[in-house]
């Protein structure tokens, strides 16, 4: 870059507000470094520098070593990672759809279809659940409408695996929906038009047109809803079967009905190791869109 470059008005203004705009971040920055990294950081630190019968500490992955070969811990984890995944793909397979009828609709039915997608967010967890086990729990309103016509009653997914999933998946379906929407404004009228002029069908459109416009955000989406269904605790706590049990309810048993601390904080760890791969998947994304 040439002298005259370097002394241009544009760079000596962008020069005089960057310690202005430092000065903006740092108190986020510093937020987040006290009351999420440190925290991190201790956690790791307690779990790996135990305490000794001597009163003194060592240095000892005997935690990790017991977490990773209790297999009541790996049935846990591995529940959790179940609930995941189908979370995940259920909640792909709902608000895609969801989000291109929005996006591409000019219908007052919109409106409405718009309304019910995003309602789910202002419904606390604790009501939702109730709602569930009243509505499909045994003897709920499902199977007194069933038996009023004659039909048996059904298997309710109260207290098994599934009742966490339904719960989670009506949880995540707003955020979802609107990250997703937020993609697909990226989608211009005029692509989808000069596609369809040479012959694209709607398959053609979402595939070469639409889904490479949105991969970014349904990633986006996907890892927010990992994040949170994770570590979730309400909806599996009241939903769920009490054994095995997702990450969040067995922190919390770990931690109060067995005064068990360092056990508890190992769980925490192991659960974060596997939340900040999709962690690093969403600040990748970020970057990626910032880079010119």
């Amino acid at each position: 870059m040439t002298n005259s470059a370097l002394s241009s008005p544009g760079v000596e203004h962008i020069q005089r507000g960057r310690p202005f705009g430092l000065l903006l971040v740092a108190a986020p920055v510093i937020l987040v470094v006290w009351l999420v990294i440190w925290p991190i950081v201790s956690a790791v630190i307690q779990t790996l520098w135990l305490p000794t019968p001597e009163g003194g500490r060592t240095f000892s992955t005997g935690t990790y070593q017991f977490f990773f070969s209790d297999s009541y811990s790996l049935s846990n984890l591995s529940i959790t990672l179940w609930t995941t995944g189908v979370c995940a793909v259920l909640l792909l397979v709902i608000c895609v759809p969801i989000a291109l009828y929005l996006r591409f609709s000019d219908s007052k039915l919109a409106a409405y279809v718009q309304g019910l997608a995003i309602f789910p967010m202002f419904v606390p967890s604790i009501i939702l659940a109730f709602a569930f086990i009243r509505v499909l729990g045994p003897n709920g309103t499902t199977d007194l409408l069933l038996n009023s016509v004659g039909l048996p009653k059904i298997k309710s997914p109260y207290l098994t695996p599934w009742g966490p999933v339904i719960g989670l998946v009506w949880d995540n379906i707003p955020l979802t929906v609107l990250i997703l929407l937020s993609g697909l404004g990226n989608v211009s009228n005029q692509a989808i038009e000069a596609a369809r002029d040479v012959g694209a069908g709607r398959l053609a459109l979402f595939w070469h047109i639409i889904l490479p416009r949105i991969s970014n955000s349904m990633l986006v989406a996907v890892s927010f809803a990992v994040l949170g269904i994770f570590s979730a605790f309400t909806l599996p706590y009241i939903l769920g079967p009490a054994a095995p049990e997702m990450m969040g309810p067995f922190m919390q048993r770990t931690f109060r009905d067995l005064y068990d601390p360092t056990n508890a904080i190992t769980q925490a760890v192991v659960t974060f190791g596997f939340c900040i791969i999709f962690g690093l998947f969403y600040v990748r994304s970020v970057a990626k869109n910032r880079t010119p």
